[in-house]
């Protein structure tokens, strides 16, 4: 069985990384591929980047307070492209309580602010996982 392959993206303009950087080495720890898109990507760029790699996972990190408009543009754009069907979509980082169920509307399947645990997120790619991993 392959491993789930899982891209952490930074969407926009913000420049912290710490987050995306703990949550990508505590998947690969837990035995998932990890591709790492760096800092300052557009929704487009990600979209593109989850299609060439065939990611069964975008874990988008989002901390400049744009994750209201640069999340759910992803959703869309992978929509647009045939493959949101195919690729579980998860964010997180400083997103306020009140912004999260417009997210889940938007097409984000959860939402990890900080302090949850990283099992927690792992557990749930493992048991939302689009397609099955052969």
């Amino acid at each position: 069985m392959r491993p789930i392959r899982v891209l952490v993206a930074k969407p926009g303009l913000d420049g912290h990384d710490r987050g995306a950087k703990v949550i990508a080495r505590a998947l690969k720890d837990a035995g998932m591929e990890v591709i790492y898109t760096g800092l300052r990507q557009t929704p487009d760029q990600i979209v593109q980047i989850a299609i060439q790699e065939d990611v069964d996972v975008i874990a988008m990190s989002i901390l400049s307070g744009a994750h209201n408009t640069l999340l759910p543009k992803v959703v869309h754009l992978l929509k647009e492209e045939g493959v949101y069907d195919d690729i579980l979509v998860i964010g997180g980082g400083v997103i306020p309580d009140d912004d999260i169920p417009y997210l889940k509307e938007k097409g984000i399947a959860e939402i990890f602010t900080p302090g949850t645990p990283t099992s927690v997120t792992i557990d749930f790619i493992r048991q939302n996982i689009k397609r099955e991993i052969v």
